[in-house]
């Protein structure tokens, strides 16, 4: 607690006479002190020396000091280790309390302007005014405490698929932002479902954001994937339904689903996590967004159309949440026109540029096609991966069309491209299983050429 009350004149004289008189305490002051925290009469002393120091990288001397503001300054000798302690607790209280000062009085005329939306931008710098009191982590001083933090308080956490939990080193962190990116109709929604029914069935309090599909076509595709049931059938077995889904719910965490108009602030989503906090009284452990290219920032005034700048605004306040709120955060992005017709995604087409994949943990491409459909198949490609070395690798998932569930292929099932050549010998194979005609081989000689076939697609590389 401050032992000042008020800051008055006097005040604010000794802390200027401390600044000028002992260098290094101006140096670890220098990041929060601006001349409109001084009353009037201090604020010409306080510009001439940071511009001093600025220019000439040293403090001006108290004779320059007078020259300059026609105030004379008495120095501060014997300053001791505890006189500097108590300066830079005072002083760090003044700075905040100044700043939180100017952002009310700012605030109010950003109301009276109706320019509301960038108001809690302005509080929340005040509330960051702060001296540097964390040098960071000592590497040599305990590399086992070290270790053993990292392993029991910041470790990841398993997306429920063991191909991709290897890929990331056994999941996804907490405060980092997860995207997957798809063309339209590509399944990136379905991903996203799987996702929480993953974490939910783990026991984690999932809160599921859409702003495209509604609450109950959602839950509806949630049923079939947690029940087994196929989409088609649920309304047929509304019982089982029931039952199964309850039975579930004894051992799964919390699962909520909530809708918001397309367009909406990412504020709105910040908004609804402390009210459903506060009214459910739990901890929310993961948000999955469906999907980031339908927020606006809520930090800044952009057009919709500008598709970079806002992509970098929405992707910077979602993570931001994550960190705030330490909560595992996953969303969705489109593919751009380049990306429509490739077999090999990169982050050039992700739409909206660069931006979002600047900001990103990691970015996890799905690929497919109608012959990977029709075995069931999705392959994911790792286009960023900022917790591990997986960037650039692929792996195969299956998928459950009846039930809309992705799951790990078991020992034994071929990966998505082997399917994709099975089903061309397959098609070579009821081509050359009628009869021969003139200047035709026999079936078998056509079978052995479709399997050579299938063998040299196999080991081709996909362009």
């Amino acid at each position: 607690m401050s032992d000042i009350i008020e800051y008055t004149d006097e005040v604010q004289e000794l802390f200027v006479r401390f600044l000028i008189s002992d260098s290094d305490l101006f140096a670890r002051t220098q990041a929060i002190l601006k001349p409109e925290y001084f009353s009037y009469r201090f604020q010409k002393t306080i510009v001439f020396v940071l511009e001093h120091v600025t220019n000439h990288a040293v403090l001006p001397t108290f004779d320059q000091i007078a020259a300059v503001t026609r105030i004379k300054y008495e120095l501060l000798s014997d300053i001791t280790e505890n006189h500097q302690e108590w300066f830079l607790d005072e002083f760090e209280t003044f700075c905040r309390r100044m700043a939180y000062k100017g952002a009310v009085i700012k605030s109010s005329e950003m109301l009276d302007t109706d320019e509301w939306v960038g108001i809690e931008d302005v509080i929340k710098q005040a509330a960051q005014v702060a001296l540097v009191r964390d040098l960071g982590l000592d590497y040599f001083s305990d590399p086992r405490a070290r270790l053993d933090y990292i392993r029991n308080q910041a470790g990841a956490t398993s997306t429920g698929w063991k191909t991709i939990d290897d890929k990331l080193y056994g999941g996804v962190n907490r405060g980092e932002l997860t995207l997957i990116a798809g063309c339209s109709g590509a399944g990136k929604s379905v991903f996203l479902q799987n996702f929480a029914v993953n974490w939910a069935l783990a026991g984690l309090n999932v809160v599921y954001i859409s702003l495209e599909l509604s609450e109950q076509l959602i839950s509806l595709r949630l049923d079939s994937m947690v029940t087994g049931i196929a989409t088609r059938e649920v309304m047929r077995n509304i019982d089982d339904v029931e039952l199964k889904v309850k039975i579930r719910s004894k051992t799964a965490g919390k699962l909520r689903v909530k809708y918001m108009p397309s367009g909406s602030p990412v504020n709105a989503i910040r908004a609804y996590i402390k009210e459903y906090e506060i009214q459910s009284d739990i901890k929310v452990d993961a948000i999955l967004v469906d999907y980031l290219d339908l927020l606006m920032p809520s930090s800044i005034k952009v057009n919709p159309s500008d598709m970079f700048i806002k992509d970098k605004y929405v992707s910077e306040e979602l993570r931001n949440i994550a960190m705030e709120l330490q909560l595992l955060m996953v969303s969705a992005s489109q593919l751009n026109r380049s990306g429509v017709d490739e077999h090999e995604y990169s982050q050039a087409n992700i739409a909206g540029g660069i931006s979002k994949v600047m900001t990103c943990d990691n970015l996890i491409g799905i690929f497919t096609s109608n012959a990977m459909r029709e075995r069931g198949r999705y392959q994911l490609q790792f286009l960023k991966t900022r917790s591990s070395s997986g960037v650039g690798s692929k792996i195969d998932l299956g998928f459950n069309i009846d039930t809309l569930r992705v799951s790990d292929l078991e020992d034994g099932d071929t990966d998505a491209f082997t399917a994709s050549s099975n089903s061309i010998v397959d098609q070579l194979r009821r081509n050359n299983s009628m009869t021969p005609g003139p200047g035709r081989q026999e079936p078998a000689n056509a079978i052995d050429e479709s399997l050579r076939l299938r063998d040299f697609i196999k080991k081709k590389p996909l362009n």
